[in-house]
């Protein structure tokens, strides 16, 4: 009977050896997973870092205006003129109330199935 029960002792024993050694090599392969990882996101922000300045250097003014100067014609650019800004006189400064009576005659023509929006659209 003892020497049942130191037998599966042991076995237990070494079962449990083997799935700590199994877990330690599995914590082990994760971080290293980890590791790569973390230097992969840093080489990437890197290169972000890079590209964001060569983006930076593409659209600076002294850059752009030649090649905008060259295509002006092809692609029909031209100058911002102060003619083509509004003024504050043509902004409206409230809108105007809704109409009651169309309002009413709206929910009527709802209340009795009738739908205006596709009248509107059959008519155009």
């Amino acid at each position: 009977m003892i020497k049942t029960v130191n037998a599966i002792l042991a076995f237990l024993t070494f079962a449990g050896l083997v799935g700590v050694y199994a877990l330690k090599f599995s914590s082990e392969d994760i971080a290293a997973e980890k590791v790569q990882l973390e230097r992969k996101i840093e080489r990437q922000s890197a290169e972000l870092s890079l590209l964001k300045a060569g983006w930076s250097a593409l659209n600076q003014p002294l850059y752009v205006a030649p090649i905008v100067q060259r295509h002006q014609v092809a692609l029909n650019l031209y100058p911002t003129r102060q003619e083509q800004f509004g003024t504050l006189a043509n902004l409206p400064l409230r809108a105007p109330p809704p109409d009651p009576a169309a309002l009413d005659d709206l929910f009527h023509s709802l209340d009795a199935g009738v739908d205006p929006i596709g009248q509107l659209i059959e008519t155009n």
